[in-house]
């Protein structure tokens, strides 16, 4: 592959209700890539989280792909893309092996078995491997070795988290993709790629949770110690907020979104009557009762994130608390709930540290796309099977991106 190949990369967040492109640059002496370009186009293709229709959201993504061309004066053929919906889910698996070498001790190779061994697995039906996230290894008893390499000894595990999906989604997207004329370099789900975006590396050390609430899903991943515990995909999100508000203030459901998208406030410090014109004609509703409706939305959301946090006992135990982003971190009040609903410290992710040329492009709801682009460079040329990467500890932690990449191989078929 020739250097320039890999001076951009490319994020591709193909969401419910919007295509996110978005395109970086790397120069030779900056440790991370500058955003030249980005663009967002409607989608009116897909239902909560997975594709419905193929030829609309073909066109949102071609969309998308030749704005972002355009702007940044790059040929897109390859993009990190991301997976999404319900059919979504992390496991957790074992891989044990002997070490064979005469003088007992760990290679490359070792460790790379002992990872392949963790996919080897009764999956559930119709789920398919999209990434295996190495934890971390016992060797001989000794436990919580981050990287076995080098050191001696016979029995080698590891602990892993694996991340599947439906394979009928899969083939939809891949689908998709196909007829834009666009191939996927890699693949993930929109919070793990938030994470690469918003999170530093003492809270990925510390314990804390990125929840990417979209318009039909929330994607939710926890990591502590610097790796990947737990992910999960809620099937509930901002759309949610609004089929609610269009039925308790009893309105349209355009409205109801220019309502949330506008005005809506979680705080208990907005009351009153709130109007807006629309069409030429004024629509007024009550600021109490929308936030009572939004808040008990959000609310449920919550609490199901909180069950997720149970089932890894985390639940008000992650001391870098929780990060909001997607669409609907936009509300405000949102984090001063998500305090009082998950007891944990919350606030609206950020990622000012990724530089920009460009204008206009900030909040949480382009989170998950800049993480994908980021993404894009930290995990290197496309491997040659589709879905089956390992992934040996968490994406930051590798120090040069593009010279140091953790080993990867392809998963047994």
């Amino acid at each position: 592959m020739s250097e320039e190949k890999f001076s951009y990369f490319v994020g591709l967040d193909i969401g419910t209700t919007a295509v996110r492109c978005v395109v970086g640059e790397l120069t030779p002496d900056a440790p991370l890539p500058s955003i030249i370009a980005f663009s967002e186009v409607p989608n009116s293709g897909m239902r909560r989280g997975n594709v419905a229709h193929v030829d609309e959201v073909v066109e949102a993504v071609v969309k998308a792909v030749t704005e972002a061309e355009r702007v940044s004066g790059k040929e897109i053929k390859a993009a990190t893309t991301n997976v999404n919906g319900a059919h979504v889910q992390g496991i957790n698996s074992k891989g044990v092996i002997a070490i064979s070498s005469p003088d007992r001790e760990i290679s490359v190779d070792d460790r790379l078995r002992a990872e392949e061994a963790a996919t080897i697995i009764q999956l559930p039906p119709n789920k398919d491997i999209i990434q295996v996230f190495a934890k971390n290894y016992h060797l001989d008893g000794q436990e919580n070795v981050k990287d076995p390499v080098g050191m001696r000894g016979v029995r080698l595990e590891v602990d892993t988290h694996i991340l599947l999906a439906a394979a009928p989604a899969l083939k939809m997207l891949e689908q998709v993709l196909s007829r834009a004329e666009l191939r996927a370099a890699h693949r993930t789900v929109s919070s793990l790629a938030a994470a690469e975006a918003v999170l530093d590396r003492k809270q990925k050390e510390s314990g804390v949770a990125v929840i990417d609430i979209g318009a039909a899903t929330t994607n939710v991943v926890v990591i502590e110690d610097g790796e990947v515990e737990h992910i999960a995909v809620i099937p509930m999100g901002g759309n949610h907020i609004t089929n609610d508000l269009a039925i308790g203030l009893r309105t349209d459901l355009d409205v109801a979104e220019l309502i949330k998208v506008k005005h809506a406030s979680l705080s208990k410090r907005v009351s009153g009557e709130g109007s807006f014109v629309k069409g030429g004609e004024e629509v007024r509703f009550d600021r109490d009762m929308m936030r009572i409706i939004a808040g008990a939305r959000v609310e449920e959301i919550l609490e199901y994130v909180d069950r997720e946090f149970k089932k890894i006992h985390r639940s008000k135990k992650l001391p870098g608390g929780v990060v909001l982003v997607g669409g609907s971190a936009n509300l405000p009040g949102l984090s001063d709930l998500a305090k009082e609903t998950l007891e944990l410290p919350a606030r609206v992710g950020s990622w000012k540290q990724v530089p920009k040329i460009v204008d206009g492009l900030d909040g949480p709801t382009f989170a998950p796309a800049v993480g994908l682009m980021l993404l894009d460079m930290y995990l290197g040329p496309p491997a040659s099977g589709m879905f089956d990467e390992i992934q040996s500890g968490l994406f930051q932690s590798v120090k040069s991106p593009l010279n140091s990449f953790l080993a990867r191989f392809k998963r047994r078929q």
